[in-house]
């Protein structure tokens, strides 16, 4: 396997990173997670978008000549190199830099790595979810819990205790006890014929395909509410997905002893395959 590590592809298993990373020591650092059909970035816009904006807010320094032309021409480069041209998931992962807490310079820092997909991911899963809800933490609703950053405790935590349980993903709730998101995804519950997502106030990852969906949903007949969700409103929802910018929908079969069905959820995903490869 090789992975570009600042713009030089190698090997993989001789890069390295420095110790001093902040990212590495202080999960001090932001990454994007995409899918690559065909040679090209799927919804490349939003993640970049995504991208920069979060390392505005970090105060990452971002060199004038790591664009979004030279990014895209490091992942086809890795890509090729790891044969995953016609179907793949790409990490971008971005650090702020070397040194403590106190020290001068947050100079970005980055790592792409490459890896082939399986075409099951093209499918909606045939078997639903089996979930639950992440009891040992809380995320705090503040201006930092819409990034998809390096810091991913509760959600590795979360997928430890998922694990342990047999269960697909475990859900985290926010430090009002509303439910954010999954440990790789944002929510979605369907009631009545309704859609309801957690609002960004509601401590969610600003998920790309969150917001892709949220874009497209109106064109297909769809309204969305984006809004709190309790667990026990999700626990009497018709139906329940969850989304990410790899796998796009994945229903959920059940949460504990409560069942939900797939009409609509499998509907949207329909529509989303004419648009979305």
């Amino acid at each position: 396997m090789f992975i570009t590590l600042n713009g030089k592809c190698q090997d993989a298993a001789l890069a390295s990173i420095s110790a001093e990373d902040r990212s590495y020591r202080y999960g001090d650092g932001l990454f994007e997670t995409m899918k690559y059909v065909k040679g090209e970035v799927q919804l490349a816009e939003l993640h970049f978008d995504r991208l920069f904006r979060g390392a505005e807010k970090m105060a990452i320094e971002w060199p004038k000549l790591l664009t979004r032309e030279k990014l895209v021409a490091d992942i086809n480069e890795v890509c090729k190199k790891n044969k995953c041209t016609d179907y793949g998931r790409i990490r971008l992962s971005v650090s702020a830099g070397q040194g403590g807490l106190f020290d001068p310079g947050r100079k970005a820092q980055y790592c792409i790595e490459a890896w082939p997909l399986s075409l099951e991911m093209a499918h909606l899963n045939s078997n639903g979810l089996t979930i639950g809800i992440y009891p040992e933490g809380e995320k705090s609703c503040d201006s930092w819990s819409n990034l998809k950053s390096s810091s991913f405790l509760i959600y590795s935590m979360a997928a430890v205790y998922a694990k342990n349980r047999q269960w697909n993903d475990a859900l985290v709730v926010n430090t009002k006890g509303f439910i954010a998101d999954s440990c790789i995804a944002n929510l979605f519950i369907i009631k009545n014929g309704q859609l309801i997502t957690p609002a960004l106030t509601e401590a969610c990852v600003e998920g790309v395909m969150r917001n892709f969906l949220l874009q497209q949903l109106p064109q297909w007949g769809y309204s969305c509410d984006q809004r709190a969700i309790s667990p026990s409103e999700l626990e009497e929802a018709d139906e329940v997905f969850l989304t990410n910018a790899i796998r796009g929908i994945r229903w959920v079969g059940s949460l504990g002893s409560r069942t939900f069905g797939q009409e609509i959820s499998s509907k949207i995903y329909q529509h989303l395959q004419t648009i979305w490869k």
